[in-house]
């Protein structure tokens, strides 16, 4: 809440502010009507008394977006100055409408609420001196029922047109307000938006650079071993790790850039790239075996050709690092509204229970077990992202990864996903 008296104001416009009163001062004060004859101050001193008047309503006029407060303090006291003179309603006492304007459009919530019961209290006491100043001309028994009709008229005038300007400021505040909460809201989302960027670029570099380097140990480590026995296929290991290295650099330079330049993103896997990822897998030393069955019936959405390829890569990789060697079996079956993953992989007991024991995840329920690392984690939220469920966990001496994404509905169910487009 905003307590000091005075607004931040630019220059510009407290000098706007400050000439249209000085304008208003002469336009105002030499168009006086004739005052009332009959005052204790004189003909010439009820004139001299409206242009002070006058000059207490133009510095309220001079403050009013400058400080709300302090112009319906002048203000008030403008009014009460005007009727100790006796002095009648003047074009001059259009400056009240400014005042109430300002304190329901810029002033506090306290400010504002004051500028309401000023409306309604000013009313009833200019009603009040309205109908006591015109006594002698309209002669009326006090408290009769001319009198007080009289009153309520002189009351339901003077209050509407004074509940007209703040309720106009009101509007206005609601107005800005409304446009300040939806800048908020948009930049709220942008942050959203923003933060589920960087998570899907940092999963994405997880799996890049994890699946690469799995690859180049595996081939370092059997061109290590086959440099003596068979020269060429240690030849054939380091072309294949080359070429993966070349194909991690190109991937991770393309999500470096969409970091820098924060534009769309660029090619993405799909199911086309997974005979490379097999090839890469069995290069590696992967005795991969993989089972299709039934083959996609039509296109699948990008976001879902992309949660495939990154969740298989996931697995796979970890088959690598966490495998014993023997075979890796991966099965894909399609259907008209999902697709359900298998990847399946043997590990020796004491392997799995360091590598896996920690890792054991479902997506079903979105609760992950303490993880040691991303790798399943990662997995779970690709799932998530399409609405699907995965599960990573050991069965018997074989860890098994499974995971069900839905292919149809996915675009109207998940309307906000950041991969939806991809």
């Amino acid at each position: 809440m905003r307590t000091s008296l005075f607004r931040p104001l630019r220059t510009g416009q407290v000098v706007f502010d400050v000439v249209a009163a000085a304008v208003f001062v002469p336009v105002i004060a030499f168009s006086f009507v004739e005052p009332l004859p009959t005052t204790e101050f004189g003909q010439d001193g009820v004139l001299w008394l409206g242009i002070v008047v006058t000059l207490i309503f133009a510095s309220a006029l001079a403050v009013r977006r400058l400080s709300p407060a302090l112009s319906l303090v002048i203000a008030w006291v403008g009014a009460i100055a005007q009727m100790v003179a006796l002095i009648g309603p003047q074009p001059v006492d259009v400056a009240v409408f400014g005042v109430l304007y300002v304190t329901a459009a810029y002033g506090t919530r306290v400010v504002m609420w004051l500028g309401l019961a000023s409306a309604i209290a000013g009313a009833a006491v200019a009603a009040a001196y309205m109908v006591l100043v015109n006594a002698a001309a309209w002669p009326l028994d006090p408290f009769s029922y001319e009198w007080m009709l009289l009153g309520g008229t002189w009351f339901a005038m003077i209050v509407f047109a004074l509940l007209l300007s703040w309720t106009t400021g009101a509007l206005v505040r609601a107005s800005r307000q409304a446009r300040a909460n939806r800048e908020a809201r948009d930049r709220a989302e942008f942050e959203t938006a923003s933060e589920q960027e960087r998570g899907r670029i940092a999963r994405d570099m997880h799996d890049v650079v994890a699946h690469s380097l799995a690859v180049v140990v595996a081939q370092a480590d059997g061109a290590r071993y086959a440099a003596d026995a068979d020269p060429d296929v240690a030849k054939h290991a380091l072309g294949t790790i080359s070429q993966t290295a070349r194909s991690a650099l190109s991937d991770v330079r393309l999500l470096l850039a969409q970091l820098r330049h924060r534009q769309g993103d660029g090619p993405q896997p799909t199911l086309a790239d997974l005979e490379g990822l097999f090839s890469q897998v069995r290069s590696a030393g992967g005795a991969l075996s993989v089972d299709v069955d039934p083959t996609p019936p039509g296109e699948p959405p990008a976001a879902v050709q992309l949660a495939v390829f990154r969740i298989l890569q996931e697995a796979l990789t970890n088959t690598l690092r966490h495998g014993d060697g023997r075979d890796v079996d991966l099965r894909m079956a399609w259907s008209a509204d999902a697709v359900a993953l298998e990847v399946r992989n043997a590990v020796d007991v004491g392997d799995h229970r360091r590598a896996h024991s920690d890792h054991g995840i479902s997506a079903e329920d979105g609760a992950p077990v303490p993880s040691r690392g991303h790798g399943i984690v990662g997995m779970a939220e690709r799932a998530q992202l399409v609405g699907g469920s995965l599960t990573a966990a050991p069965d018997g001496r074989m860890f098994v990864v499974r995971a069900r994404l839905p292919v149809s509905g996915y675009a109207t169910a998940h309307p906000t996903s950041q991969e939806n487009h991809q």
